[in-house]
């Protein structure tokens, strides 16, 4: 019974999630498609061959905001990982405090967030640049990394570092063979939740990109209010959809496989040295 009414719950929350989505694909190929008529009278795949010009927009904005995403992804879980490390494990003085400054972005309103940080960034000269860009991503993005990573943080045991580090093993041989692995789940899931703010940052890529920076999004807005086109408009939607979608897709296999493999192991023994450690 049990296993139906899970069956149940994730139909309806696949057909929940993928509904709005169906607009979309329709639309993405309507070649003509006229009111009353609830299918479109002609399919075309024409916006999707203008998409693809090399001389098209498109191509350049969606690599612009794979390269940010992924930068921001990198860097913001490369540094909620140092804090919540430092916060959990070492407990600075006044570590509250801390923790309240690395959470701020996510409690200011976005608004007056972007308008404080573009005006940073005007003065120490990073607006209208890529590089300014990929830092103002990292300020809504951080937060969420550093909660999911606290987290992780507070039930890791680095008693098991300590241990591996009185049989020999070198500090990069604990985190590669102990760190890494137990974090990697707490790892994958910042990561992921990084890339989406980055991938679907508007507000302060307008504000400190100064439209010489276009990402994806910036794209699809402007396509959407100023062309009325909406097959357009559709296939630019559908791209940027298609990157998260990929991403929650391969982020969810690697947890399973991380689950399966970690009961699989067992508790096992305490750890031994890795390879090329002397003992």
């Amino acid at each position: 019974m049990s296993r139906l009414l899970g069956a149940v719950g994730f139909a309806a929350a696949a057909v929940w999630t993928a509904a709005p989505l169906l607009p979309l694909l329709l639309w993405a190929f309507a070649g003509r498609w006229v009111y009353p008529a609830l299918l479109p009278q002609e399919i075309s795949a024409r916006e999707w061959s203008r998409v693809a010009d090399p001389e098209a927009p498109v191509i350049t904005a969606l690599g612009t905001s794979l390269g940010l995403a992924l930068t921001t992804a990198a860097g913001a879980t490369l540094l909620g990982a140092l804090a919540a490390r430092g916060l959990v494990l070492h407990r600075p003085p006044a570590s509250d405090a801390i923790r309240l400054a690395l959470l701020a972005p996510v409690l200011v309103p976005p608004f007056a967030l972007a308008v404080g940080v573009q005006e940073v960034f005007v003065r120490v000269g990073l607006s209208d640049h890529l590089a300014g860009v990929a830092l103002v991503h990292l300020v809504p993005a951080l937060p969420y990394a550093v909660l999911v990573l606290l987290g992780a943080h507070a039930t890791y045991d680095p008693r098991e570092e300590q241990a591996v580090r009185t049989l020999g093993a070198s500090r990069a041989a604990v985190l590669c063979h102990v760190t890494l692995p137990a974090l990697a789940p707490a790892l994958t899931a910042a990561a992921t939740l990084a890339f989406l703010v980055s991938w679907s940052e508007y507000l302060m890529t307008v504000l400190v990109g100064g439209g010489v920076v276009t990402t994806l999004p910036l794209l699809l807005f402007s396509t959407a209010a100023g062309s009325g086109n909406r097959t357009a408009t559709a296939v630019l939607g559908l791209l940027v959809v298609v990157p998260p979608v990929l991403l929650f897709t391969g982020a969810s296999a690697l947890l399973r496989r991380h689950r399966t493999l970690r009961v699989a192991s067992g508790p096992g023994p305490t750890p031994s040295p890795p390879e090329g450690t002397s003992g």
